[in-house]
Parts: structure tokens; sequence; C-alpha cells
């Protein structure tokens, strides 16, 4: 196919295959004549990757640059693709050192021991954590990370899900293509799930009991789940909204 053509079933304008092709962020089409190439359908696959981390996982040009010098690499292992795009969704909290962030790396360390997590040295989403929990305690909120258990047997859940859809994958292509959408879109997928389960779990405590302090009705945020016609999921200008 054609640029125009690229660009129409892909979504990219003209303009930005090319800018993408600049930084090697996209392969160069064949070239037919001098100022013609032609384009197939991993190009497409491949704008509509970059759409997404774009788009929906928020990493910038530079990042994404980096994951895909890994995913076209056959050489690097899966893990280090991995490590790659887990860097764009997992930035270092940008906070003072001190004392409170050398406790939080050592309460970190020790999280790792308890619950036997095999990870690489230095990795930054350790420290992205211990610098996560420094804040907390900075702001007055320590009391959050003593739920670090149960945030971490949530992880764990959606990790063994997440690694359960990748080994799904028997080309590397589609492997690696797996572990950077799983990583980044996961990431986004569990975060907006959780918004929507803060929504309703607030509702039901908050807002789901009557003048008498009974519980609302099975069909409005009862167990029982929304009827036909009633939505379940909150009013206008309910939190999260």
């Amino acid at each position: 196919m054609r640029i125009g053509e690229l660009s129409r079933r892909s979504g990219v304008p003209v303009p930005t295959i090319k800018y993408y092709v600049r930084e090697r962020l996209l392969p160069a089409g064949e070239l037919t004549s001098p100022n013609q190439a032609e384009y197939g359908p991993g190009h497409e696959r491949r704008l509509r990757l970059i759409r997404v981390l774009l788009e929906v996982g928020g990493l910038s040009l530079a990042t994404i640059g980096e994951v895909l010098k890994a995913t076209d690499d056959p050489a690097q292992p899966v893990l280090k693709v991995l490590g790659a795009a887990a860097k764009g969704v997992t930035p270092l909290e940008e906070g003072e050192s001190g004392p409170e962030l050398e406790q939080a790396r050592e309460d970190v360390a020790e999280l790792l021991r308890r619950r036997d997590w095999q990870v690489s040295e230095g990795t930054t989403a350790a420290e992205s954590l211990a610098g996560v929990i420094s804040a907390l305690r900075r702001v007055g909120h320590g009391g959050l990370v003593d739920l670090i258990e149960e945030y971490a047997d949530a992880a764990e859940s959606v990790a063994r899900a997440d690694i359960g859809y990748v080994q799904r994958r028997v080309a590397r292509e589609d492997l690696v293509e797996s572990v950077v959408v799983g990583t980044v879109l996961g990431e986004a997928m569990f975060g907006a799930l959780r918004r929507l389960a803060h929504e309703d779990v607030s509702f039901r405590l908050y807002e789901g009991l009557g003048a008498g302090g009974d519980e609302a009705p099975a069909g409005r945020g009862g167990p029982a789940g929304a009827p036909d016609g009633v939505d379940g999921a909150g009013g206008a200008g309910a939190p999260g909204a």
C-alpha cells in the first residue's frame, strides 16, 4: 500500500508517519521508484502499537523508541523488553533523599524478602515503590503503607494473569508485543478498574445507607446488582466519573 492508504488505515497523518520513519520508530517502506514506497501490514501494525502506547499508555516518544528498539532486536531477551516497557509506566518518585527514603528502601527490601519475589537488583520499580512509601509518610498517610501486603497480594494475582496471557503467544513478534502492550495497557486497565471499584465501594459504604441505617435495596449498589434499565455505576457527578 502507498503511504496515503497506510495513513487512512492506521489513523496516523502522513507527516507523522514520515516523522516516525525519520526517527526510526517505523521501518522505511520498500522503494518502488525514487519518490514512491510501498508499505505492508507490518507497518500498519507498528503504527497502531505506537499510537496505543502514546495515547493510552502515556509513554513518551523517547520511551517508545527504547521499547521498539529492544523489541526489534532478536538478541534481546523478552525480560529486557519488559523492563524497557515498565520504565515508561513506573517513573521514579522525584523526592529528596534522606532518612525517610532510606527507611522506605529497607521496607521494600524486606517486603521482597518476605514474599520471596525474585527481582533484579536495583530495579526501577522497587525504587519507585520506595519513593511512594516515603512520600506517603511525609504527607501523613503512612497508614496506607500498612496495607502494602493487601496491595502486593492483588499485584501478584494480576501479574500471574499478565504472564499467563503472554505465555499463550508463540511467535517472538507476538510474544514481545503482548509483553509491551500487557505491561503498559495492563497498568492503565488495572488503574481504571481500581477507580471503578473505589466508586462502588464508596457508594456502598457512604451513599448506600438509608436514613435509618439500612442498606439500600439490591439493584442500586446492593449485592444483587442493578436491575434492567437502572444504572448501577453511580449517578451523575459521582466521584471518579
